[in-house]
């Protein structure tokens, strides 16, 4: 068991691995979008988006749904809005830690 939660976790890291695919799951915490406000909004050409969106799909991380011609997505897990602001949260405490060096490194 221990070794198939193991599996997943490493899966689930792996499918994270991509400062787009990052973005993506932040403005969707905000709320469903659409490609094209995800385009917009991440400033990139839709082709890149759509392949970084497929990743997040195959590993069961947004949700999609076809609404008229568009496919609004979502994310599939509200954790995932956590999860993200956890790990800004350790950013925030390296850099704290980071200044703090290097502040002692001026004094010296």
């Amino acid at each position: 068991m221990d070794a198939n939660i193991q599996q997943f976790k490493a899966e689930f890291f792996k499918a994270l691995a991509h400062p787009m695919r990052i973005r993506i799951l932040e403005v969707l915490s905000e709320g469903e979008r659409n490609v094209n406000e995800l385009q917009a909004l991440l400033g990139s050409e839709g082709s890149a988006v759509s392949q970084q969106l497929a990743v997040l799909r195959s590993k069961n991380l947004v949700n999609s749904a076809k609404e008229g011609t568009s496919v609004i997505y979502s994310l599939r897990d509200p954790l995932i809005k956590d999860l993200l602001a956890v790990a800004r949260q350790i950013f925030n405490n390296h850099l704290v830690e980071a200044i703090s060096l290097l502040e002692v490194m001026k004094e010296n």
